[in-house]
């Protein structure tokens, strides 16, 4: 049976993407479970508005931008319900278990989470989720600042100037923790500059 150009689309374009979705929502949520939730519900939309979707064109870029959405959205949400605590996480937090060590593997968690320790990762979530986000896109998943200005939908002199404020709101949380690792550069951080804007 012949596959529908649809089909072939995300076979080609969009699956591809997925392991590159998944760290980013994870980098959003830092909960696996609500990462592939993310992830499940980007593809569904992407599903239900392939047709605006040209085949060929930057579909990463498309599937970030929704997959975005799709957390503002869900975050929106969760702001007007009551936090859940799950009772099995804390017990094994407790007993000095992390719940989601074993269960998610990739390298650009491994280089947050591990290689430079729990205060980089911390800080990462105590940035607002606006400065988060671009630091993610630019400086974990090396989108160009033309394409972090499609897919958050800024004007590009906005996505610098965010990326600028952000990584300067980073340096000063890890100033500390980057004098203890030996440091004398903070640029040692980042694949970007932070002492002047790019």
């Amino acid at each position: 049976m012949a596959k529908t150009k649809s089909q072939q689309i995300f076979e080609k374009e969009l699956f591809p993407h997925m392991e590159a979705l998944k760290t980013f929502a994870y980098h959003l949520t830092y909960n696996e479970e609500d990462a592939d939730d993310l992830v499940q519900e980007t593809y569904l939309k992407a599903h239900k508005f392939i047709e605006n979707y040209d085949a060929g064109t930057n579909a990463k870029a498309w599937l970030f931008k929704i997959l975005k959405n799709a957390y503002i959205n869900d975050y929106r949400k969760k702001v007007r319900r009551p936090t859940k605590v799950d009772l099995d996480d804390l017990i094994s937090i407790r007993d000095g278990e992390n719940p989601n060590s074993h269960t998610f593997h990739d390298l650009r968690q491994e280089i947050f989470d591990n290689t430079m320790g729990d205060e980089v990762t911390m800080a990462m979530n105590s940035l607002p989720i606006e400065f988060r986000t671009v630091i993610l896109l630019c400086d974990i998943e090396n989108f160009s600042y033309d394409e972090i200005a499609k897919i958050l939908e800024l004007p590009i002199g906005t996505v610098r100037s965010r990326l600028f404020r952000a990584r300067n709101m980073l340096k000063e949380k890890l100033k500390q923790y980057a004098i203890n690792m030996g440091y004398k550069d903070m640029r040692g951080l980042s694949r970007g500059e932070y002492d002047e804007e790019e």
